[in-house]
């Protein structure tokens, strides 16, 4: 079917240039007029159509176009491929990075209102016992901060020490007629699984917090990766058979004097699927990556809801002060059994009861009517709601872009197919070839761009694998699985600086590489050491970014 339409569409095309030649020489008035109108200032645009032996691009009949109209032409359908991209892709753009900063504003403050929250109920209630020792409460804080900008912060490990500590402080203030040494400390500790000081609290605690922030740090890392691949894919790099193939289909009706006359639809979808063949290829990373994002919007909207996490963690820590002060007694007596009786300060008799009154103060949590906003001026509920919208939305955007660009009345005479008052790449008249499917390997014969798809773009290459790396990421945090961060406070830390790295990658490039095919965490740090590794060339890497992987292709 194909080839038919192929041989009807070079008969119908022949035969209008045949018959061209019958025509008188049309005036070029409207083509200067059009020209203008667009903003070219053409010195010598001829008065009527000439011979077109010197033209490059378009057809070499009766023409009223010059070598200097045809080269103008070809530069400026490369910036209006480049300005029809970045304007389809504006709204996918604005959305990540609006987004991504509505959601880091809202965890970050979220962050600085709990631990704000936390403070003046524990000065208000606790008074001075609290004060002095502030320092364990700030340092949770700090830490769950820094865990959540992307420091290399092991949670649980953080959480358990953050409570061994309050348990140090807490029992030193319960003891404070013995003199409690350091020594005695790291016994007490020893005993800690043992007497659960805290009741269920820190366990529970620790679940949830750690779950939570897994999930909201991967979440905003996500919208990171997606902002910046649409950012960087939107920058369209186009290659001289495209240039050809544009300016051919944009600008060669000026040249056969209709310069009114818009391209027929399944032409332009023809010409845009080559030109943008690369982009297509993103599109399966592309929607695995949107899947993965709004699974991890589902956890962030149940039971890893950061703000449900965060909100009541005031009144969960002090519930766990209360279950150790109203135990202090049996649990001071198993401590001075296990660890014997420590030396008395010599600051006479106990002072429990004043202790006892400070501690004996409970908090009130919040009632779902009081749950505060943050930055974002709205709740977390209604921010997931909103992005979810969005994100389903930009399923399939980089194989809709020809179809979004070609629009009828945007760039294109309409949808008919059989459609006889558009240009056809020739003449006007109707466009026989059938579209032609997304993606590189399927431009092999793209009747309107030559396209080599041997060589699939390393650019857009490396944007595919950023991509499955935040996947596998986002995969891992809706089980609530940690992956490595690398700590972006410490440049020298990381794959790309490890010595054995650069020495093997040096010796045996494809080994390296070939280990990180089972590991997909560990490619976004390949790539970066790639680039300090082989300086600029990229072609092992390249080679390796095939969807198979055959590592028989290596050099």
């Amino acid at each position: 079917m194909l080839g038919i339409r192929t041989v009807l569409w070079t008969l119908s095309v022949a035969l209008s240039v045949v018959t061209g030649a019958d025509f008188k020489a049309h005036n070029c008035s409207e083509v200067r007029q059009a020209s203008i109108a667009k903003g070219f200032s053409f010195e010598n645009v001829p008065l009527q159509e000439t011979s077109g032996d010197h033209l490059r691009v378009c057809p070499q009949g009766s023409t009223c176009c010059t070598s200097e109209m045809e080269d103008k032409f070809g530069q400026r359908s490369k910036l209006e491929l480049e300005n029809l991209v970045d304007e389809t892709s504006h709204e996918l753009r604005s959305t990540f990075v609006s987004r991504h900063k509505k959601f880091d504003e809202f965890f970050l403050e979220l962050l600085e209102n709990t631990e704000k929250s936390l403070n003046e109920m524990f000065v208000r209630t606790y008074g001075k016992p609290y004060m002095q020792n502030s320092e364990v409460f700030q340092n949770l804080f700090a830490e769950l901060k820094r865990y959540y900008t992307g420091g290399n912060v092991n949670l649980e490990e953080m959480l358990n020490d953050f409570w061994s500590r309050l348990l140090e402080r807490m029992f030193t203030l319960l003891n404070s007629q013995y003199v409690i040494t350091e020594d005695y400390l790291e016994c007490i500790s020893k005993y800690t699984d043992q007497l659960k000081p805290f009741g269920d609290v820190p366990k529970k605690l620790k679940a949830q917090v750690t779950r939570a922030f897994i999930v909201a740090r991967t979440f905003v890392q996500g919208l990171s990766v997606g902002r910046e691949v649409a950012s960087r894919v939107s920058k369209v790099s186009s290659t001289p058979a495209c240039i050809r193939a544009l300016t051919k289909m944009m600008y060669c009706p000026y040249c056969q004097a209709m310069p009114s006359v818009k391209p027929c639809n399944n032409y332009c979808l023809n010409v845009m699927k080559g030109c943008l063949a690369n982009q297509a290829d993103l599109d399966p990373e592309w929607n695995q990556y949107i899947d993965a994002m709004l699974l991890v919007a589902q956890r962030l909207e149940g039971p890893f809801n950061i703000e449900s996490v965060m909100e009541p963690i005031d009144v969960k820590i002090s519930e766990a002060i209360m279950n150790m002060q109203d135990n202090s007694v049996q649990l001071s007596y198993k401590v001075f059994q296990g660890c014997g009786q420590p030396k008395p300060s010599g600051m006479g008799g106990r002072s429990t009861r004043g202790i006892s009154d400070v501690f004996n103060a409970r908090f009130r949590p919040y009632s779902p009517e009081e749950r505060p906003t943050t930055a974002a001026g709205t709740s977390l509920d209604r921010l997931l709601i909103d992005i979810k919208e969005k994100l389903k939305l930009f399923k399939k955007f980089w194989s809709n872009l020809p179809e979004d660009i070609c629009k009828p009345h945007r760039l294109t005479a309409g949808n008919a197919t059989d459609d006889d008052q558009c240009w056809n790449g020739h003449t006007k008249g109707r466009y026989f070839p059938e579209v032609l499917k997304d993606g590189l390997t399927n431009q092999v014969n793209n009747p309107e761009v030559g396209v080599d798809i041997t060589r699939p773009d390393t650019f857009i290459r490396q944007q595919i694998m950023a991509l499955r790396v935040m996947t596998n990421k986002l995969k891992n945090a809706y089980n609530g699985n940690d992956i490595y961060f690398q700590d972006s406070s410490n440049p020298g830390s990381g794959l790309a600086h490890s010595r054995t790295f650069r020495h093997l990658s040096r010796r045996h490039s494809f080994v390296v590489l070939a280990v990180c095919l089972g590991s997909l965490s560990c490619w976004s740090e390949v790539l970066s050491a790639l680039e300090q590794v082989f300086i600029k060339d990229l072609s092992v890497l390249c080679l390796l970014l095939r969807s198979d992987f055959r590592l028989a292709t290596l050099p």
